[in-house]
């Protein structure tokens, strides 16, 4: 069972500025700062943020799906501002998914604004198709509204 979920919000600052967070390991700092009670740390395992990053995702005692994950960069794109990982170990793939990815673009709205969108794809197996239900947009949401302010902040520190 293969399935899809994408939201975006729009960024005041313009793109460039918004994939100077996105496109590096800023972004996992930022979500581990901004959201301690639903991630306890982010650890890179591998890499400098590039493809081939491998990171473990590890979540406060008593989460009720996970413990920890990791996942690789399969593509980060600095000229289409895209970035792309997928479960590589535990998570996800111990509920039955073949496939679990997540992907981030940075589309130029402006010169003063942007659009962030996520995107999860998904592909569980049939006989765990009930775990699908596990799958939510929220965290991912969280992470880029997150990442909105902390990009407005440094935005707002160096027109001053």
């Amino acid at each position: 069972m293969f399935g899809t979920i994408s939201k975006e919000i729009e960024v005041n600052v313009p793109a460039s500025k918004a994939w100077e967070v996105y496109g590096t390991l800023e972004l996992a700092k930022v979500a581990a700062e901004g959201l301690p009670d639903a991630l306890d740390k982010i650890e890179v395992l591998q890499g400098d943020g590039n493809a081939g990053t491998v990171l473990k995702l590890t979540f406060p005692p008593g989460n009720p799906v996970f413990t920890s994950y990791k996942e690789k960069f399969t593509i980060v794109d600095h000229v289409k501002k895209m970035k792309e990982a997928e479960v590589i170990e535990g998570g996800y793939l111990d509920l039955g998914f073949n496939l679990y990815r997540v992907r981030f673009e940075i589309i130029e709205k402006s010169a003063h604004s942007c659009i962030t969108r996520t995107t999860i794809e998904y592909d569980v197996k049939e006989e765990a198709a009930a775990n699908a239900s596990y799958v939510t947009i929220e965290p991912l949401l969280n992470i880029m509204k997150i990442a909105a302010n902390h990009l407005l902040k440094i935005n707002n520190s160096q027109l001053l």
